[in-house]
C-alpha cells in the first residue's frame, strides 16, 4: 500500500474479548446502531480515539482496545471526515476488508466518568434523532 492515507499504527476499540491474530471482519451490526448491519470495519491512528470509542460503546464487557493491521484498502470515515471536521484530524478510517489483531493495548487515556456521561448523552440524542451513518 504505497500510497497509505496514513502510516500507522492503527487501533480499533471495542469490548470484545479478541486475541492476537484474530480477524475483525464487516458484516456486523453497529456498536452505536445495533439494526445497522456494518459494511466497513472502522478503526483509527490515535490510540486515545480508540478507547474512547470502546469506552461509549454500550454493554457490561471491559473497554478494549487493539493495535491492528488493514489487511487491504481503506479510505476516510466519511461519517467524520468533511462532513464534521474539515480533513481528517481524527485520523478515522474504514475498510471493507479485514483487521488483523497485532497487539492489546493498555496505555491509553480513560474518559472521566463526566466525559463518559458527555459521550453517552450524545450518542443517546444521535439515536434519538436517527442521525445517519454512512455505510
Amino acid at each position: 500500500m504505497d500510497d497509505a492515507l496514513d502510516p500507522g499504527p492503527f487501533f480499533h476499540g471495542t469490548r470484545a474479548a479478541l486475541r492476537v491474530g484474530d480477524l475483525l471482519t464487516p458484516g456486523f451490526r453497529s456498536n452505536y446502531r445495533p439494526e445497522i448491519v456494518m459494511n466497513h470495519v472502522y478503526f483509527t491512528a490515535l490510540l486515545d480515539g480508540a478507547g474512547m470509542a470502546a469506552e461509549i460503546i454500550p454493554g457490561g464487557a471491559p473497554p478494549r482496545v487493539y493495535e491492528v493491521e488493514p489487511l487491504g484498502p481503506f479510505e476516510n470515515d466519511p461519517n467524520v471526515t468533511d462532513k464534521k471536521y474539515p480533513g481528517n484530524p481524527t485520523r478515522s478510517f474504514r475498510t471493507t476488508a479485514s483487521l488483523r489483531i497485532v497487539a492489546e493495548r493498555d496505555d491509553w487515556t480513560r474518559l472521566t466518568p463526566e466525559a463518559l456521561a458527555l459521550w453517552r448523552e450524545r450518542l443517546a440524542k444521535m439515536r434519538d434523532e436517527n442521525a445517519e451513518i454512512i455505510n
